[in-house]
């Protein structure tokens, strides 16, 4: 296939990004266009014109992979899980690939971070990479030898969907969550987990950021609330390293870019982690939030 390129679709509830790169990771040209919200024909039909723009562009015609919220069910074949609720129930990759007149492969955005990283990013050359969205939501996904793992439920790597791991009494039952159940980790992890706790304490809204600076200007009640965040991602990485001893853990997503958490998580993870030990890297993604869009890509492995 030394005459194609690899072509890149990361599908968003706001924004739909094209990408392609060579046979080497090198990116060629991409574009970002606005998402036909609620509207499937229109996003199928958008998505097809966008990598015939990226082949005329390029004069090489290429694989498509798509990074998509949720993931296909392997007993339907239909996608599931999405928040963007327009694709739920739909063969989504069924129809891209009518569209488009060859295979396309569709896997959750998460996994799609995690092939990323794995291929030539902050965990390339690891046999088993573990990559969480630490962003609005909280998401992860799981790469073995550079594959994307999707498990026969199409939910490997959920990580935001499992409890606060070793609750104090003020935590428990925990935030309702839009899945139906209480105290998942996505209501403390994520950005708006942070902001959501910080605003219970206090009774003021304030945004990540804000509390961030906050924090570093001194503020002992955001710092409170900044620690409290350390503390709950602390645990839920423990779990993770319990269950799957990942060779690398990769972060991405907005908090992701928060320095003091690395140093963290390094100094109380073992504090956690059964037999106490802890020598797993954490790393930020190495391509930040184009990850996503370039596991897509990486979905059709170097041959």
């Amino acid at each position: 296939m030394s005459d194609k390129i690899r072509i890149g679709i990361d599908l968003g509830g706001t924004k739909i990004e094209v990408l392609a790169i060579d046979r080497d990771g090198k990116e060629l040209t991409r574009h970002r266009v606005a998402t036909p919200r609620h509207d499937y024909a229109g996003s199928i039909k958008l998505m097809a014109e966008l990598v015939a723009r990226l082949e005329s562009e390029t004069g090489k015609s290429g694989t498509v992979g798509v990074a998509i919220p949720g993931s296909i069910s392997a007993v339907t074949g239909l996608i599931k899980n999405a928040n963007s609720v327009w694709l739920n129930g739909r063969p989504l990759d069924k129809d891209l690939s009518a569209a488009m007149g060859r295979e396309v492969r569709c896997v959750n955005d998460a996994n799609c971070l995690a092939v990323s990283e794995a291929t030539d990013g902050a965990g390339a050359g690891a046999a088993v990479v573990f990559a969480a969205i630490l962003g609005t939501g909280t998401g992860a996904g799981i790469a073995f030898q550079g594959r994307a793992h999707n498990g026969p439920n199409g939910i490997a790597g959920e990580w935001g969907h499992n409890p606060l791991p070793w609750p104090s009494a003020g935590e428990y039952p925990g935030p309702a969550c839009y899945c139906g159940k209480h105290g998942c980790l996505e209501t403390w992890i994520s950005g708006s987990g942070l902001e959501a706790d910080y605003e219970r304490n206090t009774g003021t809204h304030c945004t990540g950021r804000e509390i961030l600076a906050l924090s570093v200007a001194g503020d002992a009640v955001a710092e409170a609330a900044v620690r409290r965040y350390e503390s709950r991602l602390t645990r839920g990485l423990a779990h993770v390293i319990n269950v799957l001893d990942p060779d690398v853990i990769v972060l991405g997503g907005g908090m992701s870019r928060i320095e003091r958490l690395y140093p963290a998580l390094n100094a109380n993870l073992r504090d956690y982690v059964f037999g106490r030990e802890f020598a797993t890297p954490i790393r930020p993604a190495l391509h930040g939030d184009s990850s996503g869009i370039r596991g897509a890509a990486w979905l059709w492995p170097k041959d």
